[in-house]
């Protein structure tokens, strides 16, 4: 299959950095297209990868001069393998004055964060860039034709554009994140370690964190599962969900819960490699919680707004998976993979309304299947329609 580029949500969003801002920055996880989007978005630009040995050699010998070839800016990828080359682009891009000189890219968010935080505070503008969403799945013609053909496949551009197997494009992303990005994050002696680590929290998807367990399981200490579980977050392998932090007079819950953003990875860490031992799975509902609040997640951020996605549960068990915080109001979200719309799947919502009162709108069930109606007040809405429509 010939790859074609598909136009992507965030486009946007980089056209107003772009006009705010000196530098704009894309990061997100490898293989999400980053590369490809800024290329293609900044076409007028020279492009350089910094993975390439013979560009950091130049750079670490000679900052001005490797700098002086691009006097209208450049695409810088993969900047974090050259951090103090922002310490350089502070001191151009003060006395240039032009906005939208540069362009960074890079995969791992906290060593970009820190880097910018130091050098390039207020001068950057920062878009995080994640695997395709749905609307980006239909406009390039990937929709799958099955719901667990989807949960299966997950959203990586390559496994879509280039035709892959996703059980063997998973396999080496994988041993490469391993590989490459885990040792020069965190100092991780026993990779094998590592990786039961990863694949112990993909039998956690949908649970509340408990790192004692986490660290029981893995055999390993609770200082440990904590950095080990921030490294996945912060390398977009992992998404926490935070409890949403009003009590309306209720006891709630404090611990996060744990999700992946990508269920084609997830899958793949489960050892669940065809739609039969999906449709089987015991836990098929939470890889579809996990593949729409994934969804919800990439809406914002493909909007440039802030992830305003919470969940509620109090200590007596009364749970809703998604609270969107709109300011002013909130919007509770159930979801649920059966196919048949049932007044059951509402009880958590009414409670929560209940509580809540006039702070609560918009009561929704997202639901896997294809009507769209209205019951006692709580819309229910298939996936498609939902993600395709907000």
């Amino acid at each position: 299959m010939m790859a074609h580029f598909v136009e992507r949500d965030i486009s946007g969003v980089l056209s107003e950095l772009a006009e705010g801002f000196p530098v704009v920055v894309i990061t997100g996880p490898r293989q999400s297209g980053k590369t490809t989007l800024a290329k293609r978005f900044f076409s007028g630009k020279p492009y350089v990868s910094l993975e390439n040995p013979i560009e950091r050699e130049f750079f670490q010998e000679d900052p001005l001069g490797f700098l002086a070839r691009f006097p209208d800016g450049a695409v810088f990828d993969e900047v974090q393998n050259t951090p103090d080359l922002m310490s350089y682009l502070q001191g151009i891009v003060d006395e240039d004055g032009r906005m939208g000189l540069y362009v960074l890219t890079g995969s791992q968010n906290f060593a970009l964060s820190d880097i910018i935080s130091q050098s390039l505070a207020g001068r950057a503008g920062i878009a995080e860039l994640l695997p395709f969403s749905h609307t980006e799945l239909e406009r390039g013609g990937y929709v799958a034709e099955t719901l667990e053909e989807q949960l299966l496949k997950g959203a990586y551009p390559p496994v879509h554009d280039r035709g892959l197997n996703p059980s063997t494009w998973y396999k080496s992303y994988v041993r490469t994140y391993l590989e490459r990005d885990v040792r020069s994050i965190v100092n991780v002696r026993n990779l094998g370690a590592f990786q039961d680590f990863l694949s112990v929290c993909a039998t956690c998807c949908g649970s509340q964190v408990n790192l004692s367990k986490l660290a029981s399981d893995c055999k390993i200490d609770s200082k440990t599962a904590k950095i080990w579980l921030g490294v996945l977050e912060a390398s977009y392998i992992v998404r926490i969900l935070r409890p949403y932090f009003k009590n309306f007079r209720k006891r709630i819950t404090k611990s996060p819960k744990l999700y992946f953003w990508d269920t084609g990875l997830l899958c793949h860490l489960l050892k669940m490699g065809d739609e039969a031992s999906l449709s089987n799975f015991a836990s098929r509902g939470a890889l579809f919680e996990n593949w729409v609040i994934s969804e919800l997640s990439k809406q914002r951020l493909n909007r440039g707004d802030i992830d305003n996605l919470f969940f509620w549960r109090e200590q007596e068990g009364v749970e809703v998976d998604v609270l969107l915080d709109l300011g002013d109001k909130i919007e509770p979200v159930e979801i649920k993979s059966g196919m048949t719309p049932q007044v059951k799947y509402a009880r958590h919502l009414n409670k929560f309304v209940d509580w809540a009162g006039d702070a609560a709108s918009n009561p929704k069930i997202i639901y896997t299947g294809r009507d769209r109606l209205t019951i006692r007040g709580v819309e229910y809405l298939p996936w498609k329609y939902y993600l395709s429509n907000t």
